[in-house]
């Protein structure tokens, strides 16, 4: 007969070994311990035990500190590991796949003598190496060898408003859906800035048109406050993501518990080292594969009023760009072009202003295609307005 296990609420805490000491806690200060007694083994015949503490007793007080502090949470080791590799990486990074191109002939001749030096001086740029290689037009970001995964946005519930008996109902439906896992899934919640200005924008537009002046007035007022409420404070919401994760390859062997054998997981890092070309089918297989999971995740979750919604290809791309760089002042959108786009055509709104504008500026002088509007478009084109004026 089984019995509950209680789980503990930080199920990411390292395990203890001794002492209430984890494994790499307990690394940390034998090595250290084993330093300095090689060390004193080796000097103690013509060094004097006060002189060998002199340097011995601040590398151990730092060894401790490192092994036993923590900071925001983390311990200082994985901080300072962190630091390190921060450190070495290139500070520029760029989005070239195919590799970092010298500047063309005709750039390079127009660098002056100053700029040389400052360019000798400043640090090159390096091609930006992230896990995934691309987003497929079903939705799927594709890992390369590491595997293929879907993105789905899924609703939360009120746990706290509801009765004890809902709480048990949900509880149980969402012990469900996680005893139906047999491969890798991240529930990811992240914060990201709140843009009010489509809502505000939409209340300016409409408030003309409501049926009473006290509705109009109410309407811009709300805009108002929302106006000044993105100017002072800094607003987040938060989205709940859930993550599925599939391997190109079949799916590694279990043990009799259910969890991944040690000799799997040996064979699979093994392997993972020499990685091989996945053929199409295999990459066809493991989408199907998601699919499949996506929905077992909406037929279980459904029922308790959580709603998993996958991702398609420009909103899969915009949070993996939000990611990349979450204080971007520009938010992510699929709207956006790409970085290896090529932009040959006018936006709505340009070729909208043009045509409105056509008339009005049929005596002046046209140095392009279209003109763009300035601060004071009914005075003539940019290429006046770059030229000091129209022309005589």
């Amino acid at each position: 007969m089984t019995q509950p296990v209680r789980i503990p609420a930080d199920v990411d805490r390292d395990d203890t070994v001794l002492a209430n000491l984890t494994a790499r806690q307990l690394m940390i200060l034998a090595v250290t311990g084993i330093v300095l007694y090689r060390a004193w083994s080796l000097t103690h015949a013509f060094v004097p035990l006060p002189v060998f503490l002199i340097p011995a007793v601040p590398i151990a007080a730092v060894a401790a500190f490192v092994a036993l502090g923590r900071r925001d949470g983390l311990p200082l080791d994985r901080l300072i590991l962190a630091a390190l590799r921060q450190r070495i990486t290139p500070r520029y990074q760029v989005a070239a796949p195919e590799g970092i191109h010298p500047a063309p002939a005709w750039l390079a001749r127009q660098v002056t003598a100053g700029e040389e030096q400052q360019a000798a001086t400043a640090v090159s740029p390096a091609a930006l190496r992230l896990p995934a290689e691309g987003v497929t037009e079903t939705g799927v970001i594709d890992l390369g060898t590491d595997g293929v995964v879907a993105v789905a946005v899924c609703s939360t519930v009120n746990f706290a408003l509801r009765t004890p008996t809902e709480q048990d109902s949900l509880v149980t439906a969402f012990g469900r859906y996680m005893h139906s896992l047999t491969a890798p899934v991240q529930i990811l919640i992240r914060a990201e800035r709140l843009d009010l200005s489509a809502q505000i924008a939409e209340l300016h537009a409409h408030a003309p048109s409501l049926p009473h002046p006290a509705l109009e007035t109410a309407a811009r007022e709300h805009a108002d406050y929302l106006a000044h409420l993105g100017r002072t404070t800094d607003l987040l919401r938060r989205q709940v993501l859930l993550v599925l994760r599939e391997p190109l390859g079949a799916t590694a062997p279990v043990d009799g518990l259910g969890g991944a054998s040690p000799l799997a997981a040996f064979n699979r890092r093994r392997s993972a080292q020499q990685p091989t070309p996945a053929d199409d089918a295999a990459r066809r297989a493991a989408e199907a594969r998601l699919v499949r999971r996506l929905g077992e995740a909406v037929e279980l979750l459904g029922p308790i009023g959580i709603i998993v919604t996958p991702l398609d290809p420009g909103q899969a791309t915009a949070v993996l760009a939000a990611a990349c760089n979450p204080d971007s002042l520009l938010p992510p959108s699929s709207a956006l072009a790409g970085a290896d786009d090529v932009i040959t055509t006018a936006t709505a709104g340009e070729e909208s202003w043009s045509s409105s504008n056509a008339g009005a500026q049929a005596d002046q002088p046209v140095a392009g295609a279209h003109d763009w509007p300035g601060e004071d478009d009914t005075e003539g084109s940019w290429f006046d307005h770059f030229e000091g004026g129209p022309a005589a």
